[in-house]
């Protein structure tokens, strides 16, 4: 492992582009900033259905332990932790001979929301997040594995983050995993998994829990796009999301008899966070009898819609009241303050067994592997958007007509912003520059 220093760690990743690959993307080298005890490795890859994190784990084991070092020595971390699944056996195996002292691996229990970063967190160290806190509040800092891989190739390679694997599962002719470049529509990815096999599709950007109804096929593959998921658009995965917001708050309205099961199920509230499901659906409904902070609480929402998919048995979405209550309090500057309570002592036996689970979201007849593919993608065009991450847009810094090769920088984070910087993906000629995207056709 070639020498480093935490600077010149953080230096290259930001040059890099590297973005949690995990989630909403946070600008990985100001996580690297942290000084922190752990340096955990998400790779639960709980969402059904998503195949990425398991099959990258044994293809390219050597190069995640790299990263794992790169980080530990950016953030000082004397620990580093794996945290993966027993059923993952072929990384497991890849991985326990290459460990150096100070990483280790660590079993998660085949549950849902395992990944979720707090319970991940809390599974493989026994710390728990307090409300509204981030993870270095308890010593620890937290990255996928897509983000890790990254961040070795940005140290040794010096490399910008120019692809992205994904899973395209469901009601395909041939479902797989594969790497494509930044960019490229999910509409071509689509077709690389044969396309649809159903007349009336509908698409889910991400795995079935979290991931978000697409409108149509056109939109470009980012740093954070997790996995393409098809189904027939009758499903109630998709139907459920078609429902407005006036829709889903009139059935709260309605029919929410107080039965407190998404709360009892709720992950957050488990572990002793405040939030509280139920609460929070009677407080849009009756807000004589709402307090402010039981609102404020809205705001600790994972959004790992347990509360709506396994827990409420009469159909109502507490996550989606939870979503409106949040977007409003934003808008208002609103900040949550409360303590850590205790955990509840059944929290470990109330997580969601993903068997389990794959049967109440009705995805028996969809659930399938999708092995690792490789495919030289060469779309003619690709759009990128300028903001693929969390924090300020990144500001284009080439022009319409001008020629660029694949790894060049096209737009770099405004000083002193948090951000990312973003890069062509393709050797080509830039056909548009515009406020939301750089447009390149390959030359």
């Amino acid at each position: 492992m070639t020498p480093a220093i935490p600077e010149m760690i953080r230096q290259r990743v930001r040059d890099a582009g590297v973005v949690g690959a995990g989630g909403a993307g946070f600008p990985t080298w100001v996580k690297l900033q942290a000084q922190v005890e752990i340096f955990l490795v998400n790779a639960a890859e709980c969402e059904p259905m998503l195949k990425v994190d398991q099959q990258l784990m044994p293809q390219q084991a050597a190069r995640l332990v790299r990263g794992v070092l790169y980080a530990m020595q950016a953030t000082g971390a004397r620990e580093g932790i794996i945290a993966l699944k027993e059923k993952y056996q072929a990384a497991v195996h890849a991985l326990t001979p290459l460990l150096p002292p100070q990483v280790r691996l660590h079993i998660l229990p085949d549950v849902y929301p395992a990944g979720d970063e707090v319970i991940t967190i809390w599974l493989a160290t026994g710390r728990r997040v307090p409300p509204a806190a981030l993870p270095v509040s308890v010593g620890v800092v937290v990255n996928n594995v897509q983000t890790v891989l990254n961040i070795a190739r940005s140290v040794e390679q010096q490399y910008p983050v120019t692809r992205r694997t994904l899973t395209v599962n469901g009601a395909v002719r041939y479902p797989l995993t594969v790497t494509v470049p930044l960019g490229m529509s999910l509409r071509e990815v689509l077709a690389l998994a044969g396309g649809a096999t159903v007349d009336e599709p509908g698409f889910i950007n991400g795995g079935p829990m979290m991931g978000a109804l697409l409108p149509d096929l056109d939109q470009p593959v980012t740093k954070t796009t997790g996995g393409l998921l098809v189904l027939p658009r009758s499903h109630p995965l998709i139907q459920r999301r078609m429902q407005d917001d006036r829709t889903v708050l009139a059935l709260a309205r309605t029919v929410c008899e107080q039965c407190r099961l998404c709360t009892d199920l709720c992950p957050r509230h488990l572990i002793g966070h405040e939030l509280s499901p139920h609460l929070l659906v009677r407080a849009v409904n009756y807000q004589s009898v709402a307090t402010p902070q039981t609102v404020l609480s809205a705001l600790t929402c994972s959004e790992c819609n347990v509360c709506e998919s396994v827990a409420c048995p009469v159909g109502i979405s507490p996550m989606r009241v939870n979503r409106l209550l949040k977007a409003e309090l934003r808008q208002h500057g609103a900040r949550y303050e409360g303590p850590l309570r205790e955990a509840d002592e059944m929290a470990r036996y109330r997580l969601n067994p993903v068997k389990r689970l794959i049967g109440k979201l009705a995805l028996n007849a969809w659930y399938q592997d999708a092995p690792f593919k490789i495919y030289d993608a060469q779309p003619a065009q690709v759009v990128l958007p300028l903001r693929q991450h969390i924090g300020a847009p990144a500001t284009p810094c080439v022009q319409k007509g001008e020629t660029v090769t694949r790894g060049q920088c096209i737009a770099d984070l405004p000083e002193d912003a948090l951000g990312a910087p973003i890069h062509a993906s393709i050797d080509g000629t830039v056909a548009s520059v515009t406020e939301q995207a750089i447009t390149l056709v390959r030359g």
